[in-house]
């Protein structure tokens, strides 16, 4: 049971973070490209926008990662019963 609570805690944590890993990741090859066609190789050209980015997605994934994970230990601590034995 142990290890099925840890798997299930394991991919909930994996889907809640998703999101926010696909949209910095899709940021930072985006700005990269536009490094490379602009021939711009400032870091701070690079760091800023994705930090801006990252920041915007967490704003708005905030509220969807919480109620996930929220749904999540409720879910546990209602089964706490059935873990018990």
């Amino acid at each position: 049971m142990v290890v099925d609570i840890l798997r299930q805690a394991l991919m909930m944590t994996f889907w809640a973070s998703l999101p926010i890993l696909a949209i910095g990741f899709i940021a930072g090859v985006l700005l990269s490209l536009v490094q490379i066609v602009t021939s711009m190789q400032d870091s701070a050209f690079s760091a800023v926008p994705r930090l801006a980015v990252f920041l915007f997605g967490l704003v708005l994934l905030l509220p969807w990662m919480l109620n996930k994970l929220v749904f999540y230990t409720i879910s546990l601590f209602g089964d706490l019963g059935r873990y018990a034995r």
